[in-house]
């Protein structure tokens, strides 16, 4: 045994609070965890979901996908080879995992620093500095994604950005006129000074559209009352390197997989001092995501258009307490 090994269940335990921290749309966490003996599952919070923008629940399971990679890595962190079964039941349709703890093992470097970007790590919802990502980084990022089983594709011509961008503009302007979308989005952010633990805070998005050539419409979570942080953004004038995460197919598992791949990109990213700004406005319409697929994708199922970059804006994050979100059968933990 190695001697400088975390017992069993207080690597559970740490597992699960780093869990917490993995990203979800519009920080709606919309997971559970039930512990029972060394087990762990990773239940899906339907009442989280966005029924509105989300009816079938890709996003929900891609949030929960994040979630699970966080797990799997903070478990081997703590010197623990995570065994995990995805989807292991087709009659618990909320039951996206089960994991449960193999032999103990000697975490190498690069899980050591993914572990310690996990709470570090934070959305970005603005423009990026002109700093480029070096190439070497970039090609880690897309064998990042590889290794859980989706692409992640750097959009270079200047066409493809133009027509995301405007996708982009399109999707969340037919949002911002449609009631439906607007109260589902009104539920989700939290005013200035607001103590919510979940949400997106008023303190980490700008008051006003990012000024990016092209430019990537953000979600107005202020719903025009001018929520948002005051920021100079005379130096965030770039919409970073935009990119497509992918997969080859369209159904439960591959947004599980969608989730880890995405989780275990973000916190390469951070370790780099890059962030991430999302965009699923346009694949909340599916004429408009069908398009992305048929003709920005080769036929392949796109699962996030997501803006990597550099800045030097710093905000908090929030999340839901441990024993909100955690069940335990087994009082030993």
């Amino acid at each position: 045994m190695r001697s400088d090994a975390v017992t069993r269940s207080d690597a559970i335990r740490e597992a699960l609070d780093a869990a917490r921290w993995a990203p979800s749309v519009h920080n709606t966490q919309p997971w559970s965890f039930v512990v029972a003996g060394e087990e762990i599952s990773v239940r899906a919070d339907s009442d989280r979901r966005l029924r509105v923008s989300d009816p079938a629940g890709r996003q929900m399971l891609i949030s929960g996908g994040a979630s699970l990679f966080t797990l799997r890595t903070m478990l081997r962190c703590k010197g623990y080879e995570p065994i995990v079964r995805v989807l292991p039941d087709p009659d618990r349709p909320a039951l996206l995992a089960i994991v449960s703890l193999g032999d103990q093992i000697t975490p190498d470097e690069s899980t050591l620093r993914l572990g310690n970007e996990i709470r570090g790590r934070r959305t970005h919802r603005a423009g990026f500095t002109r700093l480029p990502i070096p190439t070497k980084v970039l090609d880690a990022l897309v064998q990042q994604a590889s290794a859980e089983g989706a692409l992640l594709t750097p959009v270079e011509h200047p066409r493809a950005i133009q027509i995301l961008s405007a996708l982009t503009t399109a999707a969340q302007a037919l949002q911002s006129v449609d009631r439906r979308f607007t109260l589902e989005l009104i539920r989700w952010a939290a005013p200035p000074g607001s103590r919510r633990d979940d949400g997106v805070p008023a303190g980490s998005y700008p008051d006003a559209q990012p000024g990016t050539e092209p430019a990537f419409a953000q979600r107005d979570y202020g719903a025009g009352r001018g929520w948002g942080a005051h920021t100079d953004q005379r130096f965030s004038t770039s919409p970073g390197m935009v990119t497509l995460l992918t997969t080859t197919d369209d159904g439960r598992q591959a947004w599980i997989a969608t989730g880890q791949a995405l989780q275990r990109v973000l916190l390469h990213a951070s370790g780099y001092g890059i962030s991430a700004a999302f965009h699923t406005q346009a694949l909340e319409f599916p004429s408009m995501r069908e398009l992305v697929r048929t003709e920005l994708c080769g036929g392949r199922h796109p699962q996030m258009i997501m803006r990597l970059g550099i800045t030097f804006d710093d905000s908090t994050g929030v999340r839901r307490p441990l024993s909100e979100v955690l069940e335990v059968r087994d009082q030993g933990l």
